[in-house]
């Protein structure tokens, strides 16, 4: 049950509060002076504080509330306080809530309008405190992570890479092959790492070989070597990738552009160990873990006859699937620290926000570079990035357009006089809607 502090010093107000809310399921406390109700704050849980501007008789100044709410929004910031006043310091109570206070009522007020105002900031608290939680469980879930894994120096902090993370330490462990799936850039090879460094063989080689990187014609040299006189130029034996890395792990990058003779030969070390040089009938046996990594849609080059469906199930028996830069946007400011030489500014904050990162952390590395090089101030600003220009994204309950003096007494009308139910149609902010009440000259209702 939420608790609500009021702190007046009429006791037909306390009572008349208190009846009000037990009706609805909602504790309150009573303090009749400042000192009183700060106390309680110190000793109670309370969801909401509801306050009188005057205390002192034949004072109707105000000053009394507005020293009040300044005490409470320094010792309790996210405590929402509405504020109960008179015409004689409409104004005073006005400024505190565009201070930041939640709302304010006139005396006598209205049962419905202050239920309504009250449940919705409550329901607000609500949802701050239960994002609070997930946040710290988050945190917690982070450090326990870096502390049971070695996670290569990767920096994160947006949910989606902590999942990823998660199920790349827990499948290190056996000794399955792992087909890592995502975009150009995005991390693959760091995840890879972070495979290899908590598996059985961390401490064996590291091979990695980029299929898109070689003619077609020598990838099979470079995954399985080749004997003298092999091929054209072959003029001494050379050892192979899988030969590299017996007894580690052999990362294939854009595993989609091995040709298919490579893919036989491939699905064949995989199931069997063995393999043969180039230009060589000896068989070799090799143990490695081997982890492959790819931006392209396997299942339809299956479906297209270039990719063979019985090595992507052999490759794909544990998948790591990473998204985009963009679908991961806690990740961008962390990363964009962890690249900068010097302090980001606010605008560039922004800026790398609303982005959209087609070339994911790669591009993100790339731009931050380039900015800590070139930008001539102490920090980095959204001017140094270069990067094009996009319209920001829509705020959440942003408006659409600028409301008129028309469509503002309506909402307030539609919403019975509870302002924040109105600023929430509008898609404004109280404090906004109180702004735009006072240019239009509209009265607040009582």
């Amino acid at each position: 049950m939420p608790t609500l502090l009021i702190i007046d010093d009429n006791p037909a107000v306390a009572t008349a509060l208190n009846v009000l809310f037990s009706l609805h399921d909602i504790a309150t406390l009573h303090a009749s002076t400042p000192d009183e109700g700060l106390a309680l704050l110190e000793r109670e849980a309370v969801d909401l504080v509801i306050q009188d501007m005057n205390f002192s008789a034949d004072t109707t100044s105000g000053e009394e509330g507005q020293a009040l709410f300044a005490q409470i929004r320094a010792r309790h910031p996210d405590l929402p306080v509405v504020l109960l006043t008179a015409w004689t310091h409409l104004e005073a109570a006005v400024e505190l809530v565009k201070a930041g206070a939640a709302d304010y009522m006139g005396k006598p007020w209205d049962d419905r309008r202050l239920l309504a105002t009250v449940n919705t900031l409550l329901e607000l608290s609500e949802a701050r405190a239960e994002l609070d939680r997930r946040r710290a469980r988050d945190r917690l879930q982070r450090t326990q992570l870096e502390q049971k894994y070695d996670l290569r120096g990767v920096v994160f902090d947006d949910p989606a890479s902590e999942r990823v993370l998660a199920l790349a330490c827990q499948v290190a462990r056996s000794d399955l092959p792992v087909l890592i799936t995502g975009p150009n850039g995005s991390g693959k090879e760091k995840i890879a790492q972070i495979v290899q460094a908590n598996s059985a063989v961390r401490h064996g080689a590291f091979v990695t070989l980029n299929c898109g990187a070689l003619p077609s014609e020598l990838i099979e040299a470079e995954l399985f070597g080749a004997d003298a006189g092999a091929y054209t130029g072959a003029n001494k034996a050379r050892e192979g990738k899988f030969e590299a890395a017996d007894g580690g792990t052999l990362f294939l990058d854009e595993i989609g552009n091995l040709p298919l003779a490579g893919q036989m030969k491939l699905l064949r070390v995989l199931e069997t160990g063995t393999f043969e040089r180039l230009g060589s009938n000896r068989e070799r046996s090799v143990r490695v873990r081997v982890i492959s990594a790819t931006n392209a849609d396997l299942p339809a080059m299956i479906r297209d006859g270039t990719f063979r469906e019985d090595l992507y199930y052999r490759l794909n028996a544990i998948e790591l699937a990473l998204p985009p830069l963009a679908e991961r946007p806690g990740d961008i400011l962390p990363l964009a620290a962890h690249f900068a030489d010097k302090p980001i500014g606010e605008s560039a904050r922004a800026a790398l926000l609303r982005h959209p990162w087609p070339g994911n952390v790669r591009e993100l590395r790339n731009v931050i570079q380039r900015a800590s090089l070139l930008s001539p101030g102490a920090h980095i600003e959204a001017a140094d990035l270069n990067l094009p220009a996009a319209a920001a994204p829509m705020r959440a309950h942003a408006p659409a357009h600028e409301p008129d003096r028309a469509q503002i007494e309506a909402a307030i009308a539609r919403a019975g006089g509870v302002i924040a139910q109105a600023a929430s149609e509008l898609g404004l902010s109280r404090q906004a809607l109180y702004r735009r009440m006072e240019r239009h000259g509209i009265k607040t209702p009582t």
